[in-house]
C-alpha cells in the first residue's frame, strides 16, 4: 500500500462520517417543515369542512414555512391537499343530509367552469382593486348575519325545480370565477349565499357549499399541474391529514347543526376580515 493509498483508507471514514451528518442536518429541518404543514392541514380541513376558510390556515403557513418558494408552486400545492378535504367532506354530508342534487350538480359545473375563467383572467388583470374591496366586503357580510340573528337557523328553501338550479348555478358561476381570481373566504362566500338566497339553513348551505367548493378546487389543481406548480410529496401527506380534519370537522358539524355552524361561520368571517383587511391596507 502505499502512502497516498493510506492516508484514504484513514480518511474515509470520516468522510463517510462527515456525509452522514450532512444529510441528517439537512434531513431534520425538511421534516420539521412538513410535519408543521401537515399540522396545518389538519385544522384547516376542520375548519373547511365546518364552514369553509381553511385556506386562511394553510396558505399562510405553506408561505411562512417555504419562504423561498415560487408562490403559484404554493398555491398549487395548497390546492392538492385541500380538495380531498372537501370531497370527502361533501361524501360524508351527502350520507346525513339530504343534499338537492338536481340544483347542486349543475351548480357545480358552472362553479368549475367560473373558477377556470376567473384563473386564466388573473393571467390579464391585476386582482389588486378587489383585495381592497374584500375586506368592506366581508364586514358587510359578518354585519348583515349578525343583525339577521334567526338567519340560516331553520331550512326554508325558497325555490325549487329549475328556479333553485338557475339561482344556485349563478352562485356558483359567480363565485367559482371568484376563486379562480383571487379566493380567500370562497367557502364563506357559498354558505352565506346559499342561506340568503336559497333559504337554507347553515348546515345544509355549508353540506353543499362543500360539493361547489371542491369543483373550483378541481379546477384551479388541474390548471396548477398543468403549469408544474403542485408539490405532490408535500401535497399528498398534506391531503391525509386534511381529510382526517374534515372527518373530524364534518362530524362536529352534524352532530351540532346549524346553530353551531353559524357561530363558527362568524369567527371565520372575523378572521379573514382582519386577515384581508391586514393584506389591503397595513402590508
Amino acid at each position: 500500500m502505499t502512502k497516498c493509498e493510506g492516508r484514504q483508507v484513514i480518511l474515509a471514514p470520516f468522510l463517510i462520517a462527515s456525509l452522514r451528518h450532512c444529510v441528517i442536518a439537512s434531513f431534520r429541518p425538511r421534516m420539521l417543515d412538513l410535519i408543521t404543514v401537515t399540522l396545518a392541514s389538519l385544522f384547516a380541513g376542520f375548519i373547511d369542512a365546518i364552514v369553509g376558510g381553511g385556506g386562511l390556515i394553510l396558505v399562510p403557513a405553506l408561505f411562512s414555512v417555504y419562504p423561498n418558494a415560487v408562490p403559484a408552486t404554493l398555491l398549487g400545492t395548497n390546492k392538492g391537499a385541500g380538495v380531498w378535504g372537501t370531497g370527502w367532506a361533501t361524501a360524508q354530508f351527502a350520507k346525513r343530509v339530504q343534499l338537492q342534487w338536481s340544483a347542486l350538480l349543475p351548480a357545480a359545473v358552472a362553479a368549475l367552469v367560473g373558477g377556470l375563467a376567473g384563473a386564466w383572467t388573473v393571467t390579464l388583470v391585476s386582482p389588486d382593486g378587489l383585495r381592497k374591496a374584500l375586506p368592506l366586503i366581508l364586514i358587510a357580510v359578518l354585519a348583515y348575519t349578525l343583525a339577521r340573528k334567526d338567519m340560516g337557523r331553520t331550512h326554508a328553501p325558497r325555490h325549487s325545480g329549475h328556479a333553485q338550479a338557475a339561482l344556485a348555478s349563478g352562485i356558483g358561476l359567480v363565485i367559482g370565477f371568484y376563486d379562480g381570481f383571487f379566493g380567500p373566504g370562497t367557502g364563506s362566500f357559498f354558505v352565506f349565499l346559499f342561506v340568503r338566497l336559497l333559504g337554507y339553513d347553515f348546515l345544509n348551505a355549508s353540506a353543499s357549499a362543500k360539493l361547489l367548493n371542491t369543483a373550483t378546487n378541481i379546477a384551479a389543481l388541474a390548471l396548477f399541474a398543468l403549469k408544474g406548480h403542485v408539490w405532490w410529496h408535500v401535497a399528498l401527506v398534506m391531503a391525509v391529514a386534511n381529510v382526517i380534519g374534515s372527518l373530524l370537522g364534518t362530524r362536529l358539524a352534524l352532530k351540532h347543526g346549524a346553530g353551531f355552524v353559524r357561530g363558527v361561520f362568524i369567527a371565520v368571517v372575523s378572521a379573514l376580515i382582519l386577515k384581508t383587511g391586514w393584506d389591503a391596507f397595513l402590508r
